[in-house]
């Protein structure tokens, strides 16, 4: 196994990954440094010719990798360490999140990464790979595949033509992430796929998704907003970075609780790094009060992203999820609001601290608060009944719907009449 792995953008190299005594070392290619163009991998890692020591570099690089029993898996898989950083992403490190690919020394960019090598599916052969994800995730070791995507979940970089589903080999960009059914969560496709539809309802520009079925088995497919077509029709990429990143805070302390961002930390990152800001902190200041209302308790700092596509913006919603709809799971946020985890704590003076904490005025906040929870309910209910979808009827958008009119209806009380400040929420029953 080689201890340096060169690093591209796109199709220019931009430094090297060096593994020295165990520990990641990141350093800028001088050629790269010389380009008037030259643009930083990360806000964590600005431009500069002295190499970047372990606790810088790893932030960046690990969030690249999947996470948990899916990382533990491919480390098996390559009969490598799961603690492994550098190994991991010279074994699947070939199309990542963003526009960054990882060759040995002296390898050449595939042609590829402009072309087409795609494999394409048999609804027979979706199904063999939905049966074989939860065992070998991101197909890890398969011939020409090197995929990576941060995360917990299984999930798959995938190209899709608008009728067919294929495999990107040897360098060639995905155009959807495929998400299968997440094992112990009732219909998490539909869930998720309704949360996401909501968002967009809602005019919240999430990334774009449609729920799909090959026989019985359900999955979502994803458009990567990583990702554009250019006039031929051949995929490009764009670059991009999570929160945690961006941030320099390792994956797996991307909890609040664990050390990882709050939400001062993401809108001051949001006000820092993109031009204009103010129209990117209203879209962070929505993702926030849309994740709350719909019980997505899971909304941490690696599910917030910059994208780098000519300006610095706010990424779309993804990973959108009402979680609290399923009394096994959690009922903490992963970021307070005010000083409160739990949202059946939040009460007006919570959300006022919240205001002062990520620089936003209390009376413009509380303006958006109460338009999205008046708003909610009712665009939830026409999205339920649209014939478009496949909404109606289902037990878990039910379940959803009658949580966020819970949510809606106490958080309108509690920022329009000062008697119900100490009120308790308590969930609809699942």
């Amino acid at each position: 196994m080689p201890h340096e792995l060169e690093v591209w953008l796109f199709a220019d190299r931009v430094g090297t990954l060096a593994l020295v005594d165990g520990r990641l070392n990141f350093c800028y290619a001088p050629g790269w440094l010389s380009l008037p163009n030259a643009v930083a991998l990360s806000v964590s890692l600005p431009l500069q010719a002295e190499p970047f020591d372990d606790r810088k570099t790893r932030p960046f690089f690990a969030g690249l990798l999947p996470e948990g029993q899916m990382r533990r898996l491919i480390a098996q898989q390559f009969q490598v360490s799961g603690q492994n950083d550098f190994a991991l992403l010279d074994r699947i490190g070939g199309e990542c999140a963003g526009a960054v690919t990882f060759l040995e020394p002296g390898q050449a960019l595939p042609a590829s990464t402009h072309g087409d090598d795609v494999q394409w599916l048999s609804d027979e052969e979706v199904v063999a790979i939905l049966d074989e994800l939860p065992r070998r995730p991101m197909l890890a070791g398969k011939d020409g595949l090197r995929l990576s995507l941060a995360g917990a979940q299984d999930k798959l970089p995938v190209v899709f033509d608008g009728a067919c589903i294929g495999l990107p080999r040897n360098g060639t960009p995905s155009s959807h992430i495929l998400k299968p059914a997440i094992h112990a969560v009732e219909d998490s496709v539909t869930n998720e796929g309704f949360c996401l539809a909501l968002a967009e309802a809602l005019q919240l520009k999430p990334a774009k998704s449609k729920i799909h079925s090959v026989g019985d088995r359900p999955f979502l497919l994803i458009e990567r907003y990583d990702r554009v077509a250019d006039a031929q029709g051949h995929w490009q990429r764009l670059h991009q970075e999570d929160f945690c990143q961006a941030l320099g805070i390792a994956p797996e302390m991307k909890y609040q609780n664990e050390g990882g961002p709050d939400l001062s930390q993401c809108f001051d990152l949001v006000r820092r790094v993109t031009r204009p800001s103010a129209p990117q902190i209203l879209r962070l200041l929505d993702y926030v009060i849309f994740n709350a209302l719909i019980g997505n308790h899971d909304a941490h700092a690696k599910n917030f992203s910059l994208l780098y596509s000519g300006k610095t913006v706010l990424a779309p919603f993804y990973d959108t999820l009402s979680t609290a709809v399923y009394p096994t799971l959690t009922p903490k946020m992963a970021m307070k609001i005010g000083n409160k985890y739990k949202f059946s704590e939040v009460q007006a003076r919570h959300w006022d601290q919240f205001a002062e904490d990520v620089g936003l005025s209390r009376a413009q906040t509380k303006r958006r608060i109460l338009e999205l929870a008046k708003s909610l309910p009712a665009t939830a209910r026409k999205l339920q009944s649209d014939p478009g979808h496949s909404f109606a009827g289902n037990a878990v958008v039910e379940r959803i719907i009658a949580l966020i009119e819970q949510r809606c209806a106490l958080t309108i009380r509690r920022l329009t009449d000062p008697a119900a400040e100490s009120e308790e929420a308590t969930e609809p029953s699942s």
